[in-house]
């Protein structure tokens, strides 16, 4: 990025990869326009070109850039999981958003998690719920050791948790849930 960014100084870089914040810190302090955070879409990733090259012409030009498009759901679940420190290389990580898309979608399997939302998660991935319940658990355990319980208090809007409390699976994939919504519902 440095090398590149030195020999063509107005050059746009997207760098991709897997999400910690001292890579993206890293990859954005040596010259990274964006930061795409994996797994993605190519429609994204062509979306974010599209729109840095936009806003690359329009500087030239000196007009307003366009309207950025709103984050998609996946987007915004995972720009939530970076924020509290779930890494996607987990396999919690895809369970869990798979569990708060079903209950956007269905918000009364949140009153049934071990009798449906686990089941329904392991038939998609073609595994048990018993390891869904397990992966999730480590999924939020990660979390909690990578200490942001602040911002995940900051995140749900109340000092709910402190020292080792954590939440169970059904109330951590609620609140996040209810985040989710109210963000769709305020970029609508």
């Amino acid at each position: 990025i440095r090398a590149t960014k030195k020999a063509c100084p107005n050059t746009k870089i997207v760098a991709t990869g897997m999400a910690t914040d001292s890579i993206i810190e890293s990859a954005i302090n040596a010259g990274a326009d964006y930061y795409l955070v994996k797994p993605f879409t190519i429609q994204t990733a062509m979306e974010r070109i599209n729109e840095l090259v936009d806003s690359s012409v329009n500087e030239e030009k000196e007009t307003p850039p366009p309207k950025r498009r709103p984050m998609s759901m996946e987007e915004k679940i995972s720009e939530i999981f970076i924020s509290i420190g779930i890494p996607p290389h987990i396999k919690g990580y895809s369970y869990l958003r798979e569990g708060i898309k079903m209950t956007i979608e269905n918000p009364y399997i949140i009153n049934s998690v071990t009798k449906e939302l686990y089941p329904s998660i392991a038939r998609k991935f073609d595994t048990t719920a018993s390891k869904v319940e397990r992966a999730i658990r480590h999924a939020i355990e990660v979390a909690w050791n990578r200490g942001r319980i602040e911002t995940i208090n900051t995140l749900f809007g109340v000092r709910a948790y402190v020292g080792n409390e954590k939440p169970t699976n059904g109330e951590f994939i609620a609140r996040l849930t209810n985040i989710v919504r109210q963000q769709m519902r305020q970029a609508a």
